[in-house]
């Protein structure tokens, strides 16, 4: 096992050292120190369940063989869990010259005289192209930032300006940094941070903590700004102002790091500039005080509307009885992603058990024990009006990770720690997640592109839905690939409905008032509207899916239009558009998928997607083509970790995924990617080469050459024989992945060609009569594939026969042998094939050459 750790009373530095490092070695676990800074502990209190750490207590030190120790030189300073290592193997990361000293066990070291230790590590991660995220790239500024003095300590190298720039580039929040940092006061600046602390108003508005403070001196002293930022992150309030009187001017200086005040607003009034979060200004011959009563009125007269629980909670909540065991409670929270699960005893909520409890008591050999004896009973609770301001600062204040929402003594929703960073950082960053989420969806009206590029007649039938909706009072929104065609331009006639209600109710209400007949599956909560026009429409009740195990099927149960878009394959099919009259044709966005098709982007909503069902894989491939997209770089690599995992999916699923891959317009390019995803190697047992290449573009090639005189494309198991011809039993394989009687019948044709096929190569004269003879019960798509595969000099004239073949109708038919007094009987069919074969042969061209070869065939044998 291997552990990474840092030094006692860790700080910001050693925290964020930990995080980068977990990225250089994925299998360590990140165990926190005893004692921790005050400024970490106020971080972890909001962020801890994002990070993946573990306690001391958590570890079986006597399995330990490797140390990752970052931020210190050695076990010294690492706690009373030194003693446990003295066996194991040190790698050690530090930028304290004086650190490890000689030690037999050090395997490696980094140490190095930069400002911070983060940006060794840092170096690292570049080094190696690991990819990290925003809020990994906060946490190691966070370290770089405080342990250089935001570059202003002497011990700043280039380097840790390098790192930071890095990290900026991978989209550090700035604004979460300045929060958390610290920064010294020297001299008249404490003097001056102590007055304006002294002469201080605080208040709240609306859930935000707001200060104003003052001071009056004749000296002028700069600094200001810096004394701001300071007070900002000594009180924790949201915003403040600080009016300062010194060398007969009166300067206001503001600061704030909530979207709800914007401070540029409130001083341009007085003269000033700046920005939203920051600004100031320089009043001559003023009154103080009538400038602080100014900014009062302004603040309140300026405010803007807060984010509240009901616009970031989740709903419905997964919840447990007091009865509900242990086991259970475990198996409930890793099937939902859960950190903790409301306890409900008649509607009311009477504890939360949280999943450290569930793991300490599992621990303890009590699975089996119900969830009241270990839930914690002292609920905190909020209303769907709580400020996201309110929110935070119960979460810091009271430490705890999640609050039911309560309204008329019902639980309606559940805010945790997930809900607020996805709302703070735009980012959903939950551990087994990546996907950004926005705690307000997008919002965007596209109904006059839904009145230009539907055609009429499902236009009228989305209109009827839009209006049963509206008797119904239902939310119901028209979901996936139709809403990515529809803003791509592309056309698109397969309507998928999600109803937030009842699916098969509604359905059925369409058929009556509408007509046509509906087919439902009660378990699956589906229904399909099949109209008399042969429109057919799928209606789903919103759903949630869960996967037991990877590559399972899903099973599925009832939420809400979130969490169904959310169970979706990709951003871009995870939009939907509404339906009820009210908000006819507006664009739900929760994933940033809009964006992602402005951008061609392919991206997974979270982390786990691939592992759920690895035919995404194919999809994302699919997609890829169709659009000219491209996986976005953590996509990409989740689907080259997780691409093994298609081992385990089933022959059929396979299959139907590569029909539709098959039926895009360039294969060779489709075929090339899952080669570079190594699809090929997993499924088969090896990597495609330039050959084969080569022959599945020979065979598009061939197919071309007939034109239009074949209606039907390829057969798409055509391109899977290209792939697998010539290995290891190929036609068993082959037969495997067959869907239906058809591609068996193409196999088993491919099969019989191949025999005759390699005969025809020993030079005998071929004519298109003699072809039809052999082949004229043969699918053109085994001639077709054999052409490709075991190219011959009658390649040509396979195609022309091919060509020829299709529509032929010779000049005589069985009423014309009558008229010639030939006496009906078996003798029919084989003077007609006989014909066929004449007749491409040119033998003849009319009704009379038809007659007189007819005479002619059966003189020569006898028969006349």
């Amino acid at each position: 096992m291997q552990v990474i750790i840092s030094h006692l009373n860790l700080d910001f530095d050693g925290l964020a050292s930990m995080v980068a490092a977990g990225k250089l070695y994925p299998k360590a676990k990140k165990i926190l120190p005893e004692r921790l800074s005050l400024s970490v502990q106020q971080f972890l209190a909001l962020y801890k369940d994002s990070m993946q750490l573990f306690s001391p207590r958590q570890i079986d030190w006597h399995r330990v063989e490797e140390v990752i120790i970052v931020d210190t030189g050695g076990l010294d300073r690492v706690g009373y869990f030194k003693d446990y290592l003295k066996e194991a193997n040190l790698i050690i990361y530090d930028h304290h010259q004086s650190s490890s000293g000689s030690n037999d066990r050090i395997v490696f070291k980094n140490i190095d005289s930069v400002g911070a230790t983060v940006t060794l590590l840092i170096e690292q991660l570049q080094k190696n192209n690991i990819t990290i995220s925003a809020f990994e790239a906060t946490i190691m500024a966070l370290g770089l930032y405080t342990d250089t003095g935001s570059f202003c300590y002497a011990n700043t190298s280039s380097r840790d300006l390098h790192a930071a720039a890095y990290l900026l580039e991978k989209g550090a929040n700035l604004g979460i940094v300045s929060r958390f940092s610290e920064r010294p006061l020297l001299g008249e600046q404490q003097n001056l941070f102590n007055s304006l602390m002294v002469n201080s108003t605080e208040f709240n508005l609306k859930g935000l903590d707001i200060l104003i403070a003052w001071h009056r001196q004749k000296n002028f002293q700069g600094g200001l700004s810096l004394l701001a930022s300071k007070i900002l992150e000594v009180t924790g309030v949201h915003a403040l102002f600080l009016v300062v009187e010194m060398s007969n001017k009166i300067f206001v200086v503001g600061r704030s790091n909530t979207d709800m005040i914007d401070i540029q607003t409130i001083v341009a009034q007085f003269g000033g500039g700046g920005h939203s979060k920051a600004a100031s200004a320089s009043i001559k011959n003023g009154n103080y005080l009538e400038i602080l009563e100014t900014i009062k009125s302004l603040i309140t007269k300026t405010l803007k509307p807060s984010i509240y629980a009901k616009d970031i909670m989740s709903s419905p909540v997964k919840t447990v009885s007091p009865e509900t065991s242990i086991e259970e409670a475990a198996k409930i929270m890793l099937r939902y992603g859960h950190t903790g699960l409301p306890v409900v005893k008649d509607s009311e909520v009477i504890g939360i058990i949280s999943r450290r409890d569930v793991d300490k008591a599992a621990h303890h050999g009590l699975g089996h024990a119900p969830v009241k004896g270990f839930m914690s009973k002292n609920v905190i609770t909020i209303s769907k009006d709580t400020s996201m301001e309110e929110i935070q600062n119960t979460m810091i204040d009271q430490d705890v990770g999640r609050l039911p929402v309560i309204e008329d003594g019902k639980l309606i929703g559940i805010v945790s720690r997930t809900d607020v960073l996805n709302y703070l950082h735009g980012e959903n960053i939950k551990g087994n997640e990546i996907s950004t989420v926005l705690p307000v969806p997008i919002e965007k009206n596209v109904q006059d592109l839904l009145e230009d590029n539907i055609p009429p007649k499902l236009l009228k039938i989305i209109k009827h839905i839009a209006a049963a909706a509206d008797i119904y009072d239902y939310k119901v929104y028209m979901v996936g690939g139709i809403v990515r065609d529809l803003l791509l331009g592309y056309p698109s006639e397969d309507i998928d409905i999600v109803v937030d209600g009842d699916a098969i109710e509604f359905a059925e209400f369409l058929a009556k008032k509408w007509g046509g007949r509906v087919t439902s599956h009660k378990k699956f909560g589906t229904a399909k509207w099949k109209l008399e026009n042969g429109v057919n429409i799928d209606l789903a009740t919103a759903r949630r899916e869960y996967y037991d195990y990877p590559a399972a099927l899903p099973t599925v149960e009832r939420s809400s239009l979130k969490e169904d878009l959310y169970r979706r394959d990709f951003t871009i099919n995870a939009m939907a558009i509404k339906l009820s009259n009210l908000n006819y044709g507006v664009l739900i966005d929760h994933f940033h998928g809009y964006r992602d098709l402005q951008q061609g982007k392919i991206r997974i909503l979270y982390n786990l997607s691939f592992v759920e069902d690895p035919t995404r894989i194919l999809r994302a491939v699919r997609f890829e083509q169709r659009f000219g997209f491209a996986m976005d770089s953590q996509t990409l690599e989740l689907a080259q970790n997780s691409v093994e995992l298609i081992e385990s999916v089933s022959n059929p699923r396979i299959a139907n995924e590569l029909k539709i891959l098959f039926r895009e317009t360039n294969v060779v390019n489709s075929i090339r990617r899952l080669n570079y995803l190594r699809i090929w190697y997993h499924l088969f047992g090896f990597d495609i080469n330039q050959a084969k290449l080569t022959q599945v573009a020979t065979l598009d090639k061939i197919y071309k050459k007939l034109g239009k005189s074949l209606d039907e494309g390829i057969a798409w198991i055509c391109y899977l024989g290209v792939i697998l011809y010539n290995t290891d039993e190929w036609i068993d394989r082959l037969n495997r992945y067959a869907l239906n009687n058809f591609d068996r019948k193409v196999i088993k044709d491919i099969e019989y060609s191949r025999n005759i096929w390699i005969k025809l190569s020993n030079g005998q004269k071929i004519t298109p009569g003699f072809l039809h003879k052999i082949f004229k019960k043969t699918s053109f798509n085994a001639i077709l594939f054999m052409a490709t595969v075991e190219p011959t000099c009658y390649n040509n004239m396979m195609i022309n026969y091919l060509k020829q073949r299709t529509g032929l109708i010779i000049p005589i038919q069985g009423l014309d042998l009558k008229d010639m007094g030939i006496k009906p009987g078996p003798i029919y069919k084989l003077i007609l094939a006989k014909l066929e074969e004449a007749y491409l042969d040119g033998k003849f061209r009319d009704k009379d050459g038809a007659k007189r070869w007819v005479r002619e065939y059966l003189a020569s044998n006898g028969r006349e």
